[in-house]
């Protein structure tokens, strides 16, 4: 069996997957992540948690053929992360980069050098799954919206705080608001001081997403898609949900976003 070996490493969570080199990233085949993974990014940073993942992954999967890696929590985190097969030495670790080049793509970015790698891979990952205009939401520590036009142009994005960060900013940073949590019951405008960040912060991320619909269709994009991905992808979509009277496009949450996108670019640069 043929495989590719993916990594992704952001600032709070690493994801690996295992593809075969029959599959395609525009499979959306539930069994498609059969091989796959996820553990805190810190964890590369200890070397037993380095062995203990580099042993599993090498007990679960034969030798890949390539290994392709994203990488946006430092150069010290690419140093332990290509430190974890010494078995598997003659294998070259092909390093995604938000300047990295794709065939019928190109970015407006006015230094592609600084385009975070994972915003440009899930670009990418989106771009394998539809033709359309699309907005690609990833909503982890931070939520990054970006534009992909049918035509294959990123025009650029935004990124502002997740939800975390948002509701963490307000309790350690004001006196009297306590840590949250969220419940059932939060809908509409909140009658308590933790219904009333949970929806706050919810509204700022459902805000964000409804201006850059307009925006995109003021540019002549109007939205066809919207792509969702990240730790907090399935908190935000049932809120957009709820929120049906916005008529925002169709939400889909999708997984490994960015992991398809590095495929996409490997199997091209094999």
């Amino acid at each position: 069996m043929s495989l590719y070996l993916l990594f992704d490493v952001g600032n709070t969570r690493l994801k690996w997957a295992a593809v075969e080199s029959t599959q395609m990233p525009s499979d959306r085949n539930k069994k498609l992540w059969a091989y796959s993974g996820s553990i805190s990014s810190k964890s590369l940073q200890s070397p037993e948690h380095r062995a203990e993942l580099a042993d599993y992954i090498a007990k679960t999967i034969p030798k890949p053929d390539a290994i392709g890696f994203a990488c946006v929590a430092g150069e010290a985190a690419i140093e332990n992360l290509q430190t974890l097969f010494p078995q598997w030495a003659d294998i070259e670790w092909r390093q995604f980069n938000g300047n990295s080049q794709y065939e019928g793509m190109r970015s407006l970015y006015a230094d592609p050098v600084k385009l975070g790698a994972d915003r440009w891979a899930a670009v990418i990952g989106a771009r394998a799954l539809s033709n359309a205009n699309t907005l690609i939401i990833n909503a982890g520590t931070a939520t990054t919206i970006d534009l992909l036009g049918g035509n294959g142009v990123h025009y650029g994005g935004w990124i502002l705080p997740g939800l975390s960060l948002m509701q963490e900013s307000l309790q350690n940073n004001t006196a009297q608001l306590p840590p949250v949590t969220r419940s059932a019951d939060h809908s509409g405008f909140g009658v308590s001081t933790n219904n009333a960040i949970i929806g706050g912060c919810d509204a700022a991320q459902i805000g964000a997403i409804l201006y850059a619909t307009q925006l995109a269709k003021q540019m002549n994009h109007p939205i066809e898609r919207i792509w969702l991905d990240g730790g907090n992808a399935k908190i935000l979509a049932a809120e957009i949900r709820q929120a049906s009277s916005l008529h925002l496009p169709q939400v889909d949450p999708i997984e490994g976003l960015v992991l398809r996108g590095i495929w996409a670019w490997l199997i091209k640069n094999l």
